[in-house]
């Protein structure tokens, strides 16, 4: 997955090392390499990427699996849309009826 400039291959152990000594550096807390994929797909679900776009993003063979593995954000997820419909569902709907208007069946 990793090359070297010359293309020769790089060990993935020596680029998770190097990586983490690189956040050691920026003040970071110790993090895994493997955890970024965790943390784009939770950023990603949050901010309302299509879960179907994750997945592909991911690798994962189903949606089942990204939703399964990331079932904290779906939760989110299904609150903020139960809000959502729910805001719209209260809302006046225009009706050019009630205004005095005519419909086509007059």
């Amino acid at each position: 997955m990793f090359c070297r400039p010359d293309g020769a291959p790089l060990h993935p152990e020596r680029f998770s090392r190097t990586f983490s000594e690189q956040a050691a550096k920026a003040g970071l807390p110790p993090i895994r390499l493997h955890d970024l994929r965790h943390i784009w797909a939770t950023l990603a679900l949050t901010a309302g990427v299509h879960p179907r776009v994750a997945q592909e993003r991911m690798g994962h063979s189903t949606v089942g699996i990204t939703l399964g593995t990331y079932s904290h954000v779906a939760e989110g997820m299904q609150a903020d849309a139960a809000a959502l419909v729910a805001q719209l569902m209260t809302q006046p709907v225009s009706n050019p009826l009630a205004a005095g208007g005519r419909s086509d069946q007059d």
